[in-house]
């Protein structure tokens, strides 16, 4: 038996509701075949924006684990441990990895830790049991020290 045929261009749009997967196969087959004008342009479109925000929301997320933990290390010495230290070395490589596939995120770096912080310092002052007001309002790691394998406040 021979290979389904594959989808008319019309039909890409269905087959994207449908079926993701083949959708992403027949329009990359088309590209490299060079038909341009049969692929479906207006879901690539669509699928690479949301690509680059969940690379972008992947990043911030890292980002609120990092502060969140480095607060714990920095304000409860006494309960400082391999887990906490996993932790942080954890998001720094996942940190750097996606600056390494994705370049141009790291200038959204400052906004990114000025709207995660927040939810970082209220996430450690709940595990830690410390009250908010203890914490510091505005993040007291610099981009450098978040990104510095060998940065661990108060060490």
């Amino acid at each position: 038996m021979g290979q389904a045929a594959e989808p008319l261009n019309d039909d890409l749009s269905d087959l994207y509701e449908a079926d993701l997967y083949a959708w992403a196969l027949a329009n990359a087959d088309r590209l490299r075949a060079g038909r341009i004008t049969q692929i479906d342009a207006v879901h690539i479109a669509e699928e690479l924006e949301d690509m680059g925000k969940s690379e972008r929301r992947a990043l911030a997320s890292h980002l609120r684990v990092l502060m969140q933990h480095l607060l714990n290390w920095q304000y409860q010495p006494k309960r400082r441990g391999t887990s906490w230290q996993l932790s942080i070395l954890n998001a720094r490589g996942e940190i750097e990895e996606i600056l390494h596939d994705s370049p141009s995120l790291a200038r959204q770096l400052p906004g990114l830790i000025a709207r995660g912080y927040p939810a970082a310092r209220e996430a450690a002052a709940l595990e830690t049991r410390l009250a908010l007001s203890v914490l510091p309002e505005l993040c007291p790691f610099t981009p450098d020290q978040l990104r510095d394998r060998d940065f661990f406040p108060d060490s």
